[in-house]
């Protein structure tokens, strides 16, 4: 069964850091073409922040260019958070898009809460 689990979040003051975690267990990182990060804050839609390809190009949400930074490692991700600000408050989701000729299939974490306080 595949499973991906997340670990890193927690409370943390403006301007801070965190670094996420998320590692997949089984062998869905085969033909996997691209990691990601969502997070979700209370009453607002699930927004991308940011995204990693197969051969390692990213793309950042606006909000958190300069800031954030995704990396991976075989079958993990990292999302590396610093300067923090309460906006960035939400639950963070990894996400692994596997692409298999036609068939495509998305993974995701159960989610870790990070909170930013003023």
């Amino acid at each position: 069964q595949v499973q991906l689990v997340e670990s890193g979040g927690g409370l943390v003051q403006a301007g801070g850091s965190l670094r996420l975690s998320c590692a997949a267990s089984g062998s869905i990182f085969i033909f996997i073409d691209a990691m990601a990060w969502y997070r979700q804050a209370p009453g607002k839609q699930r927004e991308l922040v940011a995204a990693i390809t197969q051969i390692g190009s990213t793309n950042y949400a606006d909000s958190v260019k300069g800031r954030f930074t995704i990396s991976r490692d075989k079958n993990t991700v990292y999302l590396q958070m610093n300067s923090l600000k309460p906006g960035d408050t939400a639950s963070y989701y990894c996400n692994f898009h596997q692409k298999i000729g036609a068939v495509e299939n998305d993974y995701w974490g159960q989610g870790t809460q990070v909170t930013v306080s003023s």
